[in-house]
């Protein structure tokens, strides 16, 4: 893209703002008065949540936020329950290294002073567009949850009867798959191509067109470009909804696959960009699904040839590694199948690993976030930035899968943290361990920072850096042991309770395999000749990053949720606790929580000590064979702009080494200034393109 091009694309990017704006505040308007006709509804003597909800189009809980009058009896008397509070102060950590480890300042509410995380475009519920619409004071920062007290927490440190992880007995199928541009029509089967003819591009006309050029049938469509399931978008105020109706519009002959076989998935998958269809043909064990090529790698203009080149290069790669290897939907369920066939067949592991009682499942879910997403805005950051540098972290999860926690956990209370030695309590906060502390940020503090702290909103965190501020969280061994040995100040923290595991390594074998293909798929692109075949490596090489982030990212298990349509004529029977995510004028699309399923494979501990030890290293990283440090913590203050998982964004350039090894620090993008300082996510995402785009054009002139 040359710069005349550049400019008229922003131009044509400001019209669409301009539509969006317009658009919105269309929508505002209809969602300001479906909310007073609900409050208006609510005022009737035997008006209830339960047949309001699918009327407007809401989850009960909305009803609820806009009429709390109509709460269930069981929900308003659960508001009476007093909240599980933090376990009493008492004796800190003492004696560690420079004796950073202080008796904490009692309890104080952490300000708001630290630039939010941003979070992916998450889709406002109705009762959160109301809250917008009405002034109101600066929302609380969550409350995370504690372990009980007494026998009742200490029977949360057990494994779950009956459920370990262990090596397969049987060999998955691969499943004959096509790859399809939904905006050309070519389809891609073996060495074979075709064009269809895909009209609109429904469900059931790509089904009616591929099944009609391959009768023999195939199990796995993959739309390798055009996104038909946006075809409708403007017709929606969401993305979700566009993709739901797809997914959910009549397919004559078909009907939702309800699952089957040992990788069972049932029902469609919403999502706004890498939906999953599942369809069954009606009478028949005909299986077939259609989902998206970007679940794997980003395509940039790619042929389905290029693309099914890359998923033949990759199968071939995971063969030198696993003889029994098969490319599985999607990475995440492709890298826990490749991991359950590394789990030893002797020693100590031979049995399995257990799962985690549900109890603390549920406890990491809540307490143990992901990637660092931060955005720092003035006047923490100049109003005008001399540039804007990005730097990525090459496959960086991957550089922390050598140690994980294994066995039986044990709780650590502060009293038993306070007994040790001060040998004993650094080799703890070193080793595999989730902590419930309070923490105090130094006076002098003057850069970003260190821990997180919940943030008002789900699964919302923050990274409080204003001296003096003191609040209590949960974090990883990686981050304590950072806050505490930092190169600039250490931090205050005080242990209030603990989780503790033995070191192991579970990971070990499947993440060298893995990084060992990475490897060699990465050289190939680089060494290629044929350009077809180089980009095809390239893909392939980023399909194997996914196979690790996803798979990791699968072993959290977050609790399920449950899609299902209920006709408009019965909308009585929409479940009370579920939200509608669509409609049209035959179908009401919900879904609903259902809790965490008795997956054996569901291990949130070693996903949570993986983010925990990234998080860190985007902090401070040693190069051992170059003896220096790397990192956020290694600039001057007031340089970052932001974290996006495992990049930075800095106001100057740096010299770290950068060897192609994962975890290494990757000069991505670099836009020189002055630049205006984003205050959005969306910003920081133009100027990051543009950063890319003005470094590539540097390497190559």
């Amino acid at each position: 893209m040359n710069a005349q091009s550049y400019n008229a694309a922003l131009a044509d990017l400001r019209t669409v703002r301009d539509a969006i704006k317009k658009a919105r505040a269309e929508l505002s308007k209809l969602e300001a008065d479906r909310d007073r006709q609900v409050v208006q509804l609510a005022s009737h003597a035997k008006a209830k949540a339960e047949r309001i909800a699918p009327a407007a189009g809401l989850s009960v809980a909305d009803v609820v936020a806009l009429a709390p009058a109509l709460a269930p009896d069981h929900l308003a008397a659960a508001d009476n329950v007093s909240q599980p509070q933090p376990p009493a102060s008492e004796p800190s950590l003492a004696q560690t290294v420079s004796q950073a480890v202080q008796q904490s300042q009692p309890d104080a509410a952490a300000p708001s002073t630290g630039a939010g995380r941003p979070q992916p475009a998450a889709e406002p519920t109705a009762a959160e567009a109301a809250e917008r619409r009405a002034p109101q004071a600066p929302p609380e920062p969550r409350s995370l949850p504690s372990v009980p007290e007494g026998v009742v927490g200490d029977a949360w440190f057990a494994h779950t009867t009956g459920l370990a992880s262990t090596r397969p007995n049987f060999i998955q199928q691969a499943r004959s798959t096509v790859f399809l541009d939904a905006a050309t029509g070519v389809l891609v089967h073996r060495d074979q191509t075709h064009r269809l003819d895909l009209g609109a591009a429904s469900a059931a006309e790509i089904l009616t067109a591929v099944f009609r050029t391959l009768p023999e049938g195939v199990e796995r469509i993959y739309i390798t470009a055009g996104d038909p399931w946006h075809h409708d978008a403007d017709r929606y105020p969401y993305l979700r909804d566009a993709v739901a109706a797809w997914l959910n519009a009549p397919t004559p002959g078909w009907r939702t696959d309800t699952g089957r076989g040992r990788d069972r998935m049932a029902g469609h998958f919403v999502h706004a960009r890498n939906p999953v269809g599942r369809y069954q043909r009606e009478n028949s064990e005909q299986h077939v699904e259609i989902r998206s090529v970007g679940e794997w790698f980003d395509v940039d203009g790619d042929t389905p040839h290029t693309v099914r080149d890359a998923f033949v290069l990759l199968w071939q790669a995971l063969r030198r590694h696993w003889n029994d290897a098969v490319l599985m939907g999607s990475p995440s369920q492709t890298g826990r199948d490749l991991w359950t066939r590394t789990i030893p067949t002797r020693g100590q592991h031979a049995d399995g690993f257990p799962v985690l009682s549900e109890e603390l499942r549920g406890l990491l879910h809540a307490t143990a976030g992901q990637g660092r997403n931060e955005l720092l805005t003035p006047p923490r950051v100049p109003e005008q930035l001399p540039e804007l540098v990005e730097y990525d972290r090459t496959f960086a999860y991957a550089k922390h899968t050598w140690k994980s926690p294994v066995g039986t956990p044990r709780r650590i209370t502060a009293a038993t943290f306070a007994a040790w030695s001060e040998k004993e309590q650094m080799r703890a906060l070193y080793g595999c361990g989730h902590w419930q502390v309070r923490v105090r940020v130094p006076d002098t503090w003057n850069h970003v920072g260190l821990l997180p702290a919940p943030a008002p909103g789900d699964r919302a965190w923050h990274y409080p850096a204003e001296p003096g501020t003191t609040f209590t969280t949960w974090a990883g061994g990686p981050e304590l042991h950072t806050a505490l040995t930092n190169p600039i100040q250490p931090w205050k923290i005080e242990i209030l309770d603990g989780i503790l595991w033995e070191d192991g390594k579970p990971l070990d074998d499947w993440a060298r395999k893995l990084k060992e293909t990475w490897t060699n798929l990465s050289a190939q692109a680089h060494f290629q000749g044929d350009a077809q075949q180089a980009r095809a490596a390239h893909l392939a090489s980023r399909a194997v990053r996914s196979i690790l982030l996803y798979g990791i990212g699968s072993f959290a298990q977050r609790p399920r949720m449950v899609t299902g349509t209920t006709p408009r004529s019965l909308e009585r029977d929409v479940p009370p606790d579920a939200e509608i995510i669509g409609f049209d004028d035959e179908l009401i699309t919900w879904q609903k929580p259902t809790g965490f399923a008795r997956d054996p494979n569901a291990h949130p501990e070693w996903a949570a000590a993986i983010w925990s030890a990234a998080r860190a290293a985007l902090l401070t990283q040693r190069h051992r064979d170059d003896d220096t440090y790397a990192g956020t913590l290694h600039t001057p203050p007031g340089t970052v702009v932001a974290f996006r998982t495992d990049a930075l964004y800095l106001t100057q350039p740096h010299d770290w080494p950068y060897h192609h090894q994962p975890g290494d620090y990757l000069l991505r993008g670099r836009l020189t200034g002055p630049v205006t300082a984003p205050t959005s996510e969306e910003e920081l995402l133009t100027l990051r393109e543009a950063g890319r785009a003005a470094l590539t054009a540097e390497r190559e002139a």
